[in-house]
C-alpha cells in the first residue's frame, strides 16, 4: 500500500503539470480523447471522471512501459449530453483535427449514440464509455469498437426493482428524462417492477430546462403511488421535478437511479431527502479503497459516481495497446476483451505499469481495476451496485449488489 500510495504522489504531480516533462523524456505519444458532458444536465458528473481518466494516462505515462516509452496525454470535448449535433462535432473533432488514438466517452447514452454511430464507426475509432448506460447500446451496429465500464439499464432497471421491494413499497410512479438515457432505465424498470409483482401508477416523460414542474408533477401526484422514481439528470430536470413534487405534497419519498446521484443535490434538498434511496454503480472490491486512496493523494474525490468506470476504460484502453503492441484502433481494439478478464495475473489500480510490464513480456493480465472490471460480450460490464438511502441529508450506503 506504501508503494501505492507513493506512486499516486508522483501521478498526482504529473497531474498537476499535464504530464509535459514526461511527454518531453520519450519519443513517442499517445492522445486519448475525453468527451463528456462538461456542460448540459450532468455537467458536476464530468470533473471527476474525467480526473479519473487522466489518472490513469499519468500512472501509465509515469511508468514508462507503454509501447517502449510512450507518454499519454489527453485532448477533452464537450458533447454536452443533450445536443446530438454538438457530440458529433467534438468527436469529429477529436479523431479528424486531434488526431487521437482512442475515445474515453461519452457521458450520456445519446451523445455516445451519436458521436459512436456517426463519427467513431466510419472512421474505424474505438469508444469506451464509463457511464453510457442506455440498453440500446447492447444491439447498436458498431462492429465490434465500442465498450463501456458500467453496466446496462436492462440490469440497474432490475436491481431497483428489488431496491424498492425490499423496503414494502409496492406502487411507484416514474417520471423520465426525454432522451435514450431516460426512456432505456424507464422500459427497463417497469418491466422488472411489474414482473416482479409491482405496480406503475404513470409513467411520463419531462423535459429539461423548464423552469416550472408542476403540471408533471400534478399528473403524477394524481396517478398516486408511495414514492416516484426520477429517471432523470442531476443538473437539470430532476431536482426541478424534485422541487416541484416536495412544494405540492404530491410525492416526499423519491427513488434515485445513477444520473440523480451527485454531491450537489445534497447540496441543493439536504435532509428535505431523508428517506429517498436508490443506487448507483459502484462495488466494496479491495480496488475500489486502493482508488479511493490515489484518487485523494491526486487531489480528487474517488467516490464520485463514474470516476471509477472512467479510470478503468482509461486503463483498459492503454492496456489493450500495450497486448497489441500497437496504438492504432485496428490493432488495440481485438485486445480489449483479452485484457479485461481472466486468465491472467489480477491487476488492481495503481498497478498498470506492472501490468504493462507483464504484457511486453508475453504474459496475460486479468484486469479488476477500481470496479472489478468483468467484461462480457459484447463489450459491456457486468457490473455490480451500490444501495444508498439519504440520511441527515448525506447518501448512505446500504449495501452492494
Amino acid at each position: 500500500m506504501k508503494k501505492i500510495l507513493l506512486a499516486s504522489a508522483a501521478s498526482a504531480a504529473v497531474l498537476a503539470s499535464g504530464g509535459a516533462a514526461l511527454a518531453d523524456a520519450h519519443g513517442n505519444s499517445v492522445t486519448l480523447g475525453i468527451l463528456l458532458g462538461f456542460t448540459g444536465p450532468a455537467e458536476s458528473l464530468a470533473p471527476g471522471m474525467a480526473a479519473g481518466a487522466k489518472l490513469a494516462m499519468a500512472e501509465v505515462t509515469e511508468s514508462g512501459a507503454l509501447l517502449g516509452g510512450a507518454s499519454v496525454s489527453s485532448v477533452e470535448a464537450d458533447s454536452t449530453c443533450v445536443d446530438a449535433s454538438a457530440a458529433v462535432a467534438s468527436a469529429e473533432r477529436l479523431i479528424t483535427a486531434d488526431g487521437v488514438d482512442g475515445v474515453i466517452g461519452a457521458l450520456c447514452s445519446g451523445a455516445t449514440i451519436a458521436a459512436l454511430s456517426n463519427v467513431a464507426l466510419p472512421n474505424g475509432m474505438v469508444m469506451i464509455s464509463p457511464s453510457a448506460t442506455s440498453p440500446a447500446l447492447t444491439t447498436l451496429d458498431d462492429n465490434g469498437l465500442f465498450f463501456r465500464t458500467s453496466p446496462s439499464d436492462a440490469r440497474q432497471g432490475v436491481v431497483m426493482t428489488e431496491v424498492i421491494l425490499e423496503r414494502g413499497i409496492t406502487e411507484v410512479a416514474v417520471t423520465y428524462t426525454n432522451n435514450d438515457y431516460g426512456r432505456g432505465l424507464a422500459d427497463s424498470f417497469q418491466a422488472a417492477f411489474e414482473a416482479a409483482g409491482g405496480t406503475v401508477t404513470l409513467v411520463a416523460s419531462h423535459e429539461d430546462g423548464r423552469a416550472d414542474y408542476s403540471a408533471e408533477v400534478g399528473s403524477l401526484g394524481a396517478a398516486g403511488g408511495d414514492a416516484l422514481v426520477v429517471v432523470g439528470y442531476v443538473d437539470q430536470g430532476g431536482p426541478g421535478i424534485i422541487r416541484a413534487a416536495l412544494d405540492t405534497g404530491a410525492f416526499d419519498t423519491f427513488v434515485l437511479p445513477d444520473a440523480m446521484v451527485s454531491q450537489t443535490l445534497m447540496d441543493a434538498f439536504g435532509s428535505e431527502l431523508d428517506g429517498s434511496f436508490g443506487q448507483v454503480p459502484g462495488t466494496d472490491s479491495e480496488g475500489a479503497a486502493v482508488y479511493i486512496e490515489l484518487a485523494q493523494a491526486a487531489g480528487f474525490d474517488g467516490s464520485a459516481p463514474y470516476s471509477g468506470e472512467s479510470y478503468d476504460a482509461t486503463a483498459l484502453m492503454l492496456l489493450a495497446m500495450q497486448a497489441a503492441g500497437s496504438a492504432a484502433p485496428a490493432d488495440y481494439v481485438s485486445q480489449v476483451l483479452n485484457v479485461a478478464n481472466a486468465p491472467g495475473t489480477p491487476i488492481g489500480p495503481g498497478e498498470l505499469g506492472r501490468a504493462l510490464e507483464l504484457l511486453a513480456a508475453g504474459e496475460d493480465i486479468d484486469y479488476v481495476g477500481a470496479t472489478a472490471v468483468e467484461l462480457i460480450e459484447p463489450g459491456e460490464a457486468s457490473g455490480s451496485y451500490r444501495e444508498f438511502i439519504v440520511e441527515n441529508g448525506e447518501y448512505v450506503t446500504v449495501r452492494f449488489r
